[in-house]
């Protein structure tokens, strides 16, 4: 099984790369990360930046390093967590640092509209899919107990959410999003408070199904893992920005470095590695060279088609909308 992180709070990483002369010569820089992509950073990313730092500068560079949910990561972060740099699940987590003053510069206005990874909503199930569980539809079916986030602390919990709503919208099944929630809900048993938990829980045994990105997948099987991915014939692309903490990149001297990183992030070299841990590269050569790794998906579609995630707010996650209707629903004793 794959090293837990911890639950209420962010885990700090530090890691040194490279051949450390020490001192002052080090050059720091503190990110915030979301869960999933913990294993592409440690264990390509960021070493592959630190030898492309070393021969630029002649300098090493320290990584303190925080990674959980996505959405605890950005309330952290506007709590006075000082990252340098943020790669969250999904742009909302960013637009709240804005919010807050702390990302000051237009994140859409860098390459591929401030997106470092893309991955898709998939399904993992038990070797040999005892359950024949096929899609979406399959996830309401009381001989089936499914396991995904909570998107009250989650980002990946709220592309998995938007995903199930969007399929259903696209296949008009003539079901409100409050009875397509419930139906999922129902089966539900425990929501754990990130992407990664998820995954974690199913690897202890519990479930038939986890919602969660394609990546996980493609992660826990390299670890050792027996389960397989089910991808459903429609399903949501997901996007995962990166972006500079202007306010904190300046107050430690380090917009250079973190400049850096974010440009290493979208170079072909970066994108080769996130492939490799299965989340789908924004850098259009590499995303043809590597399509071959990749589930095909018959109708994939993104957050735009269902009005963005200003909509997706107000009609699904805001209090007392979709989500907390169905999930009440789902709870009420039968």
């Amino acid at each position: 099984m794959r090293q837990s992180i911890a639950l209420c709070v962010s885990l700090l990483v530090s890691l040194a790369c490279g051949c450390a002369d020490g001192g002052a010569r080090d050059d720091a820089l503190r990110i915030s990360a979301f869960s999933v992509v913990r294993e592409a950073y440690d264990q390509a990313v960021l070493p592959a930046f630190a030898r492309a730092w070393r021969a630029r500068t002649g300098r090493t560079p320290r990584f303190e390093v925080s990674y959980g949910a996505s959405g605890a990561q950005s309330r952290a972060v506007v709590g006075g967590f000082d990252a340098d740099v943020v790669a969250f699940s999904m742009q909302a987590d960013v637009d709240r640092l804005a919010a807050a003053g702390l990302v000051t510069h237009d994140t859409h206005a860098a390459p591929h509209d401030g997106m470092v990874t893309r991955s898709i909503v998939a399904l993992a199930v038990r070797a040999g899919n005892p359950r024949r569980v096929t899609g979406w539809s399959d996830l309401s079916r009381p001989d089936v107990s499914v396991l995904t986030a909570n998107p009250r602390t989650s980002g990946g919990a709220t592309w998995n959410v938007a995903a199930i709503l969007g399929a259903a919208r696209r296949a008009h099944t003539g079901r409100s999003d409050e009875q397509v929630l419930q139906g999922v809900l129902a089966r539900v048993d425990i929501l754990d408070r990130s992407g990664r938990d998820s995954v974690q829980t199913f690897e202890r045994g519990m479930g038939d199904v986890v919602v969660t990105y394609e990546n996980e997948i493609v992660v826990g099987r390299r670890s050792g893992q027996t389960y397989e991915q089910v991808t459903p014939r429609s399903t949501l692309r997901i996007d995962n920005p990166a972006a500079l903490v202007d306010a904190y990149a300046d107050a430690h001297g380090r917009r250079p470095i973190a400049e850096a990183f974010l440009a290493f992030l979208r170079s072909p070299e970066a994108q080769r590695a996130f492939a490799d841990w299965g989340l789908r590269p924004v850098d259009p050569g590499v995303a043809r060279e590597t399509e071959g790794r990749f589930a095909p998906v018959d109708d994939l579609f993104t957050i735009a088609d269902l009005g963005g995630f200003g909509a997706l707010q107000r009609e699904v996650f805001a209090p007392g909308a979709v989500w907390d209707r169905a999930f009440a629903a789902a709870r009420r004793p039968r």
